[in-house]
Parts: structure tokens; sequence; C-alpha cells
């Protein structure tokens, strides 16, 4: 896209270049949108008889029937149980010549996997450090790890007794055209185990087209009418509140159509179910102050829906889950640029709003800071009890008393009424207010995208009004106007 975006800017660019294209538009949103069926499905029909007009399917040749299943993308080609097993270095990959990528991740080795919430408290955080020696890794404060995780060996375990494969069998995977390049990060040969262990996202909850697929495979009435249903552009709603309101995964659907499930050829695996991608964490520490080291801090998704089971991410439970004291634990990671940028100038004052674990990339800011004699640090930080998730307190005490931070705390939960960062830049207004006039200052915010982005908009706003005696619009407008200037920086997720 950026290729495109860049070509369709250039100078040179004639107008009629693009006059031999056709093509065709759906504005969509993106994957939050539950149901976009009702629109693509009517869509994509027109789309077809369109393209039809405009390119007639050659002589000799017949238009493919949408009930026909298509061949697999792969051939799966059993090894006999007695040839020889190469060692492979897929696990553990020797340091790469050049920086790490989702192609060739570093093994980073789990140096320690520290609680930081009470036992007491609902949710469980870590603070993760990982040996990145040798990597050739360098990242600075903003910018992203990208960690490659892996499917709990109880899933394993119960995808293989469904699906009747034997984990430790071999196997090689031939591409169906010879055009096709085989999946990157899967070796050859490879056992079931491994495939299904790290390339398979069988918690993820399926599509539409999985369940297309399935029902291809049926051999039970009862079931396969059921898969029919839920592929179906009028099943949408109820396939809706099956799979994705309750957020059912993969493994679960699979137990739920166990005939159709053992009916699945193996040479389909990759066809049916996604692999798993990797998921991304702000990185919280600099090299300056850990040399060698890097440091993340992962909240555990664990959440309830109407099935008895408890939700629970992937990447997070799997994480919490090492224990560098069990030997040498590694996990695959790579490093991304960040969209946040902090000042290189040492005298401009930086305000960091990061409440729960949106305060990572600013604690990577301020020791990074820190370390190059920076003083201008100003943390807004909220939790809920000053006593069960006030993550790295004792670190952020002492930059205090050193005279490197001014800290501002929200305890949302430890008085009667609730308290959030927001109110706190509100009731600093004049400090923020100073800053911002007087001292060009940058503000930073990272965290949970649900309320708080637009909470701490509108107390930012009010400051500009109170304190620097803007109308209501000029103040929305001067905001604007920081954000643009990348002098307002945010970074939020759902």
């Amino acid at each position: 896209m950026k290729m495109f975006w860049r070509f369709l800017f250039r100078k040179s660019l004639p107008a009629s270049s693009l006059c031999q294209l056709d093509y065709a538009v759906l504005g969509l949103g993106d994957s939050s949108y539950p149901k976009p069926d009702a629109v693509v499905d009517p869509w994509l029909v027109a789309l077809w008889e369109k393209i039809l007009a405009l390119y007639p399917v050659p002589p000799g040749l017949e238009i493919i029937s949408p009930d026909a299943r298509l061949p697999p993308k792969y051939t799966l080609h059993y090894l006999p149980e007695d040839s020889p097993h190469p060692e492979s270095a897929v696990l553990q990959p020797a340091a790469p010549r050049a920086a790490p990528c989702e192609l060739q991740p570093f093994a980073a080795r789990v140096v320690s996997n520290q609680r930081v919430t009470a036992q007491s408290h609902f949710q469980d955080v870590r603070l993760i450090e990982f040996d990145i020696a040798g990597s050739g890794i360098t990242f600075s404060a903003g910018d992203v790890v990208m960690i490659q995780p892996q499917n709990c060996p109880e899933d394993v375990q119960q995808f293989c007794q469904l699906l009747r494969l034997e984990p430790h069998r071999r196997f090689m995977l031939e591409p169906t055209d010879p055009g096709t390049s085989l999946p990157p990060l899967l070796p050859q040969p490879c056992t079931i185990q491994y495939l299904v262990t790290h390339y398979l996202d069988i918690s993820c909850v399926p599509r539409r087209s999985f369940f297309e697929l399935l029902a291809s495979f049926s051999t039970n009435e009862l079931e396969r009418e059921k898969l029919q249903e839920f592929s179906s552009a009028q099943g949408q709603e109820e396939l809706y509140s099956y799979c994705n309101r309750p957020r059912r995964t993969t493994l679960e659907v699979l137990w739920d159509f166990p005939h159709s499930t053992c009916a699945i050829p193996a040479d389909y695996l990759l066809d049916l179910i996604p692999r798993i991608r990797p998921r991304a964490f702000s990185i919280a520490s600099s090299l300056l102050a850990h040399p060698e080291r890097m440091q993340i801090l992962v909240a555990v998704v664990q959440y309830k829906t109407r099935l008895s089971k408890a939700r629970r991410g992937l990447c997070s439970t799997w994480l919490a889950s090492l224990n560098p004291e069990q030997g040498d634990i590694r996990v695959p990671l790579w490093v991304k640029k960040g969209g946040m940028k902090f000042p290189a100038d040492p005298a401009t004052p930086v305000i960091m709003i990061g409440p729960g674990t949106g305060v990572a990339p600013f604690r990577a800011a301020i020791q990074e800071r820190v370390a190059l004699g920076h003083r201008g640090n100003c943390l807004f930080f909220g939790c809920r009890h000053q006593s069960k998730d006030f993550y790295c307190q004792a670190e952020w005490e002492e930059l205090v008393t050193k005279g490197f931070l001014t800290l501002f705390t929200a305890f949302s939960r430890d008085q009667e009424e609730k308290v959030y960062v927001q109110h706190r830049i509100r009731e600093n207004g004049k400090l923020v207010w100073e800053l911002l006039s007087s001292e060009n200052a940058h503000i930073y915010l990272a965290g949970n995208a649900k309320q708080m982005p637009a909470a701490v908009a509108e107390a930012l706003q009010s400051v500009l009004q109170q304190e620097g005696g803007l109308s209501p619009l000029e103040a929305k407008e001067h905001l604007t106007a920081l954000e643009r200037s990348r002098r307002f920086q945010s970074e939020t997720w759902s």
C-alpha cells in the first residue's frame, strides 16, 4: 500500500498513468466490524457479473461452481516412521546475520518473569525480561517488540486426538501449484506436533470460510446442515451469536462437530486454520539502563463470556506460564519501530499519561532520558489500588526523590469517588499549561482505547480553556495543532 501511495504522489506521474486500470472499491471498516457479510455478499455477486461482462471467460474454460471444493494449497506427505531424523535447528536459531525479523526471529532467553500485581488483585500483570545479547537487536523508547506465541500442550493434544493425528509423525509439504512458496517458519520435514504447536491458530475465533470448508468434508447430515447454515448469508446472525459473541475458539467448534472434524483431510489443515499471528508489546525498558536486556509489561488476558470456560489470550497466557527456573526458556521475537518519538532536545519537557500497562513505553522513555540526564519528566499514572497494581512504584519514587521525575497518581478504587488520570490533569492544569506554553513540552498518551483517550483529550482542552484563556473551539483546534506537529502523540489499543 505504501509503495502504491508513493507512486500516486510522484511529481512526474502522467495524468493518464492509471487509465488502463479497472478497479472496484468496497469500504467495510476493519475486522472489529462484527457483521459486514450482509454488505459483502450482494456486492460480490454484482462484482463478478461486472467482471465477466468486461472480461469474458476464454472458450473451453468453465466458471468453477461456488459449491466446488478447491484443491488444498499444499499436499502433506508423511515420511516412513523409520526415516532418519536430522537434528532440526528451528527452535533455537543461531544469532542471525541480519537484524531479526518476522521470517527470522531471535530466540531470546527468558531471564525473569515477575508478577507485579498483588496475588489478591483480579488481574495478573507480568514484568518479563529477555536476554537479547548477540541478537543485533537495537531499540529506543516507543519501539515495539513482536512476539510469536504458541499453543498450550493440552490444546495441542486435544486437537490431535479430535483429528486422529499422530503428534510425532513427520511430513513434507508440497505446494499444489508450483508457483506457491512453502509457508515460512515451518521446517521441512516437520512433525504434526510442531505444526499444531507453533503454526495453526487453534485458539482463534473461526471465520465464516472455516465453516464453509468444514461443511464440505462433513459426512454427517445433521452437522453438515448446521455448518452450511453458518456459512450462508442468512445464517450470519446465528453464527455471530454461536461464535463471535461468546468468543468460541476453533478447537471448541471442532469439539461441537466431532463427525465432521475426524473427516478433515490432513492436506487441508493449512487451508482450514490460519497461522498464529505475532503479537505486539510496547518495550518497557531502555538499553541505556539495561544493556543486552529487554523488558515488557504484560497484562494476562482472561475474561468470562456465557461459555463455562474463561476466555484466555493466547500470547499473554503462554508468556505468563514461562518459568525461567525450569531451564533455558526461549521466546521468538523481533523489534519494530514504534509510532511514538520522544524529543531529542534535552531541554524539552515531556508530559506522559499512561494508566495501567499504558505506562510501559513511558518506563522505557524515562529510563532513557534519566540515563542521558534529562530532567523534565512528568508522569500521570493511574490504576485501581495503590497497594495492588501500582506497577514499578519503588522505581518511580526513587526518581522523584532524585529530582528526575514529577509523578501524579490516580488510584481509582482507593476512595468512594472514582479518580482517574483525567482528574489529575485538571487538578494540575497550571503546571500542564506552563509546560506547554512556556517550555514547549510534548504530550504522550498510551493505554486502553475504551473511554480513556477521549476523557484525557477533554481534560487537556479544559486546561487550555481554564489556564490559557482559550474558547472551547480554540482549545480543540490547539490540541489538533499539537497533534499535527507531533507535540501530542498517542498510542492506544483495544
